[in-house]
């Protein structure tokens, strides 16, 4: 043994990382999302976890957030901190289509479920590290408004189809605020929106007292922006509550009408599952129209859990074309771990292989491995006990990994196959041609 000395063993804050019984369960959950996503004709789509910097900032102050790459060795010289972990899936999006535009086919649907990086302090449902499942649609000039409602209704499929908890996806329209600050004689409407983005986490009287001393908003301009976030309501009758506070301007107008279109085309989900919310504003500089905040409603004070919206000008950055977007995306490590937490999510086996072949003696392992390589061939998952072993340690074996059936070949030439079913402790011959596991 070396008598290096030992590094502890302990993962980096912020940086999950499961058993396996926990991560089986995790891909199933990318299974299913993909298997939604495509369901809608979005396609698969993956970037570069590594972009230049000048991409990664075209759009919105999120330069204390990324992480930056430089090699160990690098010199003086070397410029290779231009390179930068994507802290989102959009931005690389939206370069991804210019540097594809001549080969895509408008409008472009796609999914992308990738691991990105924040430099942000751990705590609970923040990491940095973490795996987002995103869909976006991107067009030439003009995104039809319907995509702004079919993006929330597969997310409402997908969040259904996982069984998580109850939850509501909030929803505004960025015009909406800026139209309503404009039209009280705010001069800057997007520091206000990036300070109203700040409510879940200062509350009502934080924001108040950044609008006046940040923003520069007097005391009457601040309530009427506290007034119009406190505006919440299950359907298109949002637009009434907006009315009565007084406020015209054609941009709030736009907005209300954008806002009340996407809420009518919602309107056949469960109630309460989509709510217009006037309090979201996505403090994201990119973000012009519908925007999409998705929260649990056990847990009130835990972050969002999907989140997106529409950008009218995020690919436009990278090429002399008119790209707008819209999109939204899952939380799935935010969602996955919280629900781990609160031992909401039953751990899956430790093992994906449906069958144990057991090895009954040394001289036997070839028909062992024959064995495996026959139900493989069925489709079957297979794993070869790894040495001839005591039989009772082999059933122990394949009983801590979750495999759910034993298979014993001929411990002689004169004998049968059989099979254990872990679940029932059945033990019965069986034909390698034709026996399959019962259903789940």
């Amino acid at each position: 043994m070396s008598d290096a000395p030992i590094v502890r063993p302990l993962p980096v804050s912020g940086f999950p990382e499961w058993l396996p019984e926990v991560r089986i369960v995790e891909q199933r959950w990318l299974d299913t999302i993909r298997v939604v996503f495509e369901r809608y004709g979005f396609c698969s789509v993956e970037t570069p976890s590594v972009e230049a910097l000048d991409v990664l900032l075209a759009k919105g102050e999120t330069s204390q957030e990324v992480y930056t790459l430089r090699r160990l060795q690098a010199d003086a010289a070397d410029d290779s901190a231009r390179l930068g972990l994507h802290f989102d899936l959009t931005v690389p999006f939206a370069r991804y289509v210019a540097a594809h535009f001549n080969e895509l086919v408008f409008p472009f649907k796609r999914y992308q479920m990738q691991r990105v990086w924040r430099g942000e302090r751990p705590q609970e449902g923040r990491f940095r590290e973490f795996t987002q499942c995103d869909i976006d649609v991107i067009n030439v000039d003009r995104v039809p408004l319907h995509f702004d409602a079919e993006l929330p209704r597969i997310v409402h499929e997908v969040l259904t189809t996982l069984g998580v908890p109850p939850w509501t996806l909030n929803i505004n329209n960025r015009k909406v605020l800026q139209g309503f600050y404009e039209g009280i004689g705010i001069g800057d409407p997007l520091e206000v929106i990036r300070i109203a983005d700040r409510m879940d986490k200062i509350g009502p009287a934080g924001v108040a007292d950044l609008l006046t001393t940040r923003a520069g908003l007097d005391a009457d301009q601040a309530r009427a922006c506290l007034d119009l976030a406190a505006i919440r309501a299950p359907g298109a009758g949002v637009v009434d509550e907006v009315r009565r506070l007084g406020v015209k301007g054609d941009l709030l107008d736009e907005g209300l009408d954008e806002l009340a279109t996407v809420l009518d085309d919602l309107a056949d989900l469960p109630a309460g599952s989509v709510v217009a919310d006037l309090s979201i504003a996505r403090g994201l500089d990119y973000y012009t129209g519908t925007v999409y905040e998705a929260k649990f409603v056990d847990w009130p004070d835990f972050g969002s859990i999907c989140s997106g919206g529409r950008y009218e000008n995020l690919a436009g950055s990278f090429i002399r074309r008119s790209l707008p977007g819209v999109g939204i995306s899952i939380g799935l490590t935010r969602i996955f771990a919280k629900l781990l937490a609160e031992g909401l999510l039953t751990p899956g086996p430790a093992s994906p292989a449906d069958v144990l072949v057991v090895v009954p003696t040394a001289e036997r392992r070839a028909q062992a491995l024959a064995a495996a390589a026959a139900l493989r061939a069925r489709g079957l998952k297979v794993e070869t006990y790894h040495q001839a072993d005591k039989l009772a340690r082999q059933v122990r074996y394949a009983a801590r990994k979750g495999i759910g059936h034993v298979w014993f070949p001929p411990f002689a030439d004169d004998r049968d196959h059989e099979v254990k079913d872990m679940a029932s402790g059945e033990q019965a011959t069986a034909d390698l041609d034709t026996w399959s596991p019962p259903p789940a």
